[in-house]
């Protein structure tokens, strides 16, 4: 399915409910850069998990594209915002491309939308050439999970 994942020995889910909960859950991924000043930025973006990396796309004109050229280790977090609270989250380093961003972009639209058809998803297409294509090459992983504390 994927290669080995550098996933923390505490980890509440195994390899596989991992790479599981990556690929089947289709909330944005929030990612953590640095930003101006000291101050971390978070934003959050669509992702793809796929071999081993958390795919995202960025336009090259974003806050976000500037500051992971200038430092591409980031932090990141896969969480739904519902109880009971669960989740995965970890650090890695971004290679920024512009080869394949415009058909990642496409395959994200899909994924949250549904289809290219909305006037947001052709809008997004319209810029594709601009995009990046954002690839996490996660340094550590782990997985929370509350289940059985926030049962009633």
């Amino acid at each position: 399915m994927t290669k080995n994942i550098p996933l923390k020995s505490d980890s509440a889910y195994s390899e596989r409910q991992v790479v599981e909960f990556l690929v089947e859950t289709a909330i944005p991924l929030r990612l953590a850069c640095h930003g101006h000043k000291g101050y971390p930025l978070v934003a959050s973006h669509w992702f793809l998990y796929e071999e081993g990396y958390l795919c995202c796309a960025v336009h090259d004109s974003s806050l976000v594209a500037q500051l992971l050229t200038d430092n591409p280790k980031c932090g990141f977090e896969v969480a739904p915002d519902t109880i009971p609270y669960h989740g995965v989250r970890g650090q890695g380093e971004v290679t920024l491309s512009r080869e394949g961003a415009g058909e990642m972009l496409g395959r994200l639209i899909l994924r949250y939308l549904g289809n290219l058809d909305s006037s947001l998803a052709k809008w997004l297409m319209s810029r594709a050439d601009g995009e990046y294509l954002v690839r996490i090459r996660p340094t550590w992983l782990t997985a929370w999970d509350f289940s059985e504390r926030m049962q009633s």
